[in-house]
């Protein structure tokens, strides 16, 4: 939970929140309408996530759209993202390092010249060099995990280093958020994750579900909700100058997640081990961010996936409306 004292400082203010239709966009504009923010939110997605906020569609790879929809901000949320299957990470880098390189390089350009008080930087853990356990003040060395995305990422975040070296900006922080999951993520069957991927298999009745892998790779997977607070409190306390990692702080085996969602759905699941299960661990320490922006999830693994589905129960189709990075027919857009 946000103290009170930190959501009040947001009352009145004029808040920009770029992808705030997504899963984690839309968790920060519910609760910066419920502290009495200004809420803009702009998204390519023919999405209304509440009806406070002036949504607005635009295209972040347009530097003048970003210009103008910054002007007048008192802060600036930079949530915007591609998210996608490993699948679609390998076959379509393009589709993901070109709009994160132009939407990034706009956005925080536009930050600098219209002189925003304070903005966040979303990340990712595949920015991180491959490792099982990933701290800030390690995994510096080495090509990023997610090869093509996480260079875009970390060109994000060097140009946050620019502009701190060249212009002494110190209000922009930056967020390194693991695996989130929650209400509004990308239920795309064609290029979902591993959560929405098993639940919309789950949902279309399966029988038997079939995992790749043998169950024991380990990941942390963060509920959007508690990512979008530590966004928020990373906005307000800033990050020194570098970042901090927003993940749920422990490793799930898969075998685990996939027992979670039996707990409460019923299917019947098998893994097939001549499939690759995938890099055996990559778990986020989140110490840093308990430590300097009061960062505290507390969402649990079965409560996480309960309201994820609950959504998803009701909003199956919304993917439909949601601008696809992947459709060969479509250029690159933000």
């Amino acid at each position: 939970m946000i103290k009170d004292d930190v959501l009040k400082s947001f009352d009145k203010k004029n808040v920009l929140i770029t992808g705030g239709t997504g899963l984690i966009g839309r968790e920060i504009a519910k609760m910066l309408c419920d502290a009495g923010a200004n809420v803009r939110i702009v998204s390519l997605d023919k999405v209304i996530v509440d009806p406070r906020a002036d949504h607005v569609i635009g295209d972040l790879t347009d530097f003048r759209f970003c210009k103008d929809a910054t002007s007048g901000m008192d802060f600036v949320l930079q949530v915007a993202g591609i998210k996608g299957s490993i699948e679609v990470t390998k076959t379509k880098p393009a589709s993901f390092f070109v709009p994160l390189i132009m939407m990034n390089t706009n956005l925080l350009e536009a930050v600098r010249l219209n002189k925003v008080q304070k903005a966040v930087y979303t990340s990712s853990i595949g920015a991180y060099a491959s490792a099982e356990d990933f701290s800030e003040d390690q995994n510096a060395d080495g090509p990023p995990m997610d090869m093509f995305p996480g260079w875009a990422k970390r060109m994000g975040e060097l140009q946050v280093q620019a502009y701190k070296i060249q212009y002494g900006m110190e209000n922009i922080a930056i967020v390194r958020p693991s695996n989130v999951y929650g209400p509004g993520d990308n239920f795309d069957p064609k290029n979902a994750m591993v959560i929405p991927t098993l639940m919309s298999r789950i949902m279309n009745k399966e029988d038997p579900v079939v995992i790749w892998g043998d169950g024991s790779a380990v990941r942390d997977f963060a509920y959007s909700r508690d990512v979008a607070e530590g966004t928020v409190l990373a906005l307000h306390h800033g990050t020194r100058g570098s970042f901090v990692n927003l993940g749920a702080g422990e490793g799930y085996t898969i075998k685990q997640l996939v027992e979670t969602l039996r707990s409460f759905l019923d299917f019947n699941y098998q893994f097939d081990t001549t499939k690759p299960a995938g890099f055996p661990r990559r778990v986020m320490n989140i110490d840093r961010a308990r430590e300097w922006i009061d960062y505290n999830p507390t969402t649990s693994l079965r409560e996480g996936l309960e309201l994820t589905w609950k959504w998803f129960s009701a909003n199956r189709d919304e993917y439909l409306r949601k601008q696809n990075y992947f459709a060969e027919s479509d250029a690159p857009k933000s």
